[in-house]
């Protein structure tokens, strides 16, 4: 359960956010929505796939950290053992809400910033400060508040990115089998990728329409992921003790 509430200095300035990596907090899962803005940074470390929303059917690229439920190769000793880390993994407790101000005799329709104060990282006792002690925010929550807007923005231009690759058939579902040194297998079903053989016969047209939209790069950066498959398999190697 959540109770995501509207955050103030006043009802919440004694409140703490842990911030350590650990499968209490709801760190261990196997992949994440990602989106074009950020796949510069994490094609560096995570392999880019596609999946369903299973409420909506829609689309979306994804973070994967392993190969099977509740398991992320990236969680060590409550640290995550990579450069970056997805920034809806960072986000923590914090959610993008809607407020309606009236404005001049209009009504407006603004983001704000909530807070799950049932989410086990939100205390009293430890953690990261959410308010300075005379009410203003503490660098941690304007850290938090930036999050939370690269969040909603690169979910807005992911939905335009996917569109585009749903547009031209360039995504095709895959089944990825993965043999371990025991002979042991995991079997990934469910997502999709690149069809590199598509996205190589469109046109000139199209290809200067994805350079435009910024999209170009964002496939590049999928299929330039690919690579960090192995060091998932080595992960899961030294995981088991293989």
């Amino acid at each position: 359960m959540t109770n995501n509430v509207l955050l103030n200095n006043v009802d919440h300035k004694d409140l703490k956010v842990i911030t350590e990596r650990s499968e209490k907090y709801g760190d261990n899962v196997w992949y994440a929505i990602t989106f074009p803005l950020e796949f510069r940074s994490v094609q560096a470390y995570y392999p880019i796939f596609f999946t369903k929303d299973a409420n909506t059917g829609e689309f979306f690229p994804a973070a994967l950290f392993g190969f099977e439920h509740q398991d992320n190769l990236f969680l060590k000793d409550d640290k995550w053992d990579a450069g970056y880390i997805p920034l809806v993994m960072q986000r923590g407790p914090f959610t993008i809400g809607k407020q309606t101000v009236n404005d001049s005799g209009q009504n407006i329709e603004t983001r704000v910033l909530t807070l799950d104060t049932d989410n086990p990282r939100v205390n009293k006792e430890q953690g990261e400060d959410l308010f300075l002690e005379y009410g203003g925010n503490t660098p941690y929550l304007e850290k938090a508040a930036e999050v939370m807007e690269n969040i909603h923005l690169g979910l807005e231009n992911s939905k335009s990115f996917v569109n585009f690759l749903l547009e031209y058939e360039i995504l095709e579902p895959f089944t990825l089998d993965i043999t371990l040194n025991n002979q042991s297998k995991n079997e990934m079903i469910g997502f999709y990728t690149i069809n590199e053989e598509k996205f190589h016969d469109i046109s000139t047209d199209i290809i200067a329409k994805l350079h435009n939209e910024g999209y170009l790069h964002a496939i590049y950066m999928v299929l330039a992921s690919h690579g960090n498959i192995r060091d998932l398999m080595n992960r899961k190697i030294e995981k088991l003790g293989l």
